[in-house]
C-alpha cells in the first residue's frame, strides 16, 4: 500500500529573502521520497500560480501533508498564509472542513470537531534567524517557550480543526547568521527516516 506525500514549499521570495533554504529542503523532501517505491508524491510551490480547487484535493488525497516554512516575524510568510486561506475556505465542505463543530443546541462545547481531514497527518518544518537557544535558556526571548508551543502553536491548531494529527516537527535555527545547511540537511534525514521508514 504506498502511502501519499503532499510536499508544500512555503518558502517565500521577498525583500533579502531568495526562498533558498527552504527550496532545499523541499527538494530533499521530494528526493527521500523519489528513492522509495513505497510513496507516492504530489508538490505546490505557493511562489507559482495555484488553483485553489486543485489544491483542496490534493489534501483530500493524501495521506501525510509536509509543510515547509520559513518564519517571518514569528508567523507564516504571507504568500503562505494567504495559500492557507484561500485553500482552506475553499475547502469547506469539499473535504478539508464542514463545520466549526458546534451544534446551536450547545454552542460552548465541541468547537473545532468539524474538520474532514481526519485519519491524515501532517509534519512541518521551520527555519529561524534565532538560534535555538533563544527558545531554551532562561531569560532569553521566547521565554522558554518551544517553537512549537510557542509561535506555531496556532498553526498546529489550525491542523487540529481540519482533523490531522500532528507528526514531531523540526526546526532549523541560525539560518541566516550561521547557517550549517549540510548539517541540518543530514539531521533532516535522520528525521525523515525515523518518522516514515522505521
Amino acid at each position: 500500500m504506498m502511502t501519499k506525500i503532499f510536499i508544500i514549499n512555503g518558502g517565500q521570495k521577498f525583500g533579502h529573502s531568495g526562498g533558498r533554504f527552504n527550496e532545499t529542503i523541499s527538494n530533499e523532501t521530494l528526493n527521500f521520497f523519489k528513492e522509495n517505491s513505497d510513496f507516492e508524491i504530489k508538490t505546490t510551490n505557493i511562489n507559482e500560480d495555484y488553483d485553489p480547487a486543485s489544491e483542496v484535493k490534493k489534501f483530500v488525497w493524501a495521506d501525510v501533508i509536509i509543510y515547509h516554512t520559513p518564519i517571518w516575524w514569528f508567523q507564516l510568510p504571507h504568500g503562505f498564509k494567504k495559500y492557507i486561506d484561500v485553500v482552506f475556505t475553499e475547502g469547506h465542505a469539499k473535504g478539508i472542513y464542514k463545520s466549526d463543530g458546534r451544534s446551536s443546541e450547545n454552542p460552548t462545547i465541541n468547537y473545532g470537531t468539524g474538520g474532514m481531514l481526519h485519519g491524515k497527518k501532517y509534519m512541518v518544518t521551520t527555519s529561524w534567524n534565532a538560534p535555538k537557544e533563544a527558545f531554551t535558556l532562561p531569560g532569553e526571548f521566547f521565554d522558554q517557550h518551544s517553537v512549537d508551543e510557542g509561535p506555531l502553536f496556532g498553526f498546529h491548531r489550525m491542523n487540529a480543526f481540519t482533523g490531522m494529527e500532528s507528526l514531531q516537527s523540526i526546526h532549523f535555527h541560525d539560518i541566516e547568521k550561521n547557517a550549517d545547511v549540510a548539517n541540518d540537511i543530514k539531521s533532516y534525514h535522520k528525521h525523515l527516516t525515523k518518522l516514515f521508514l522505521n
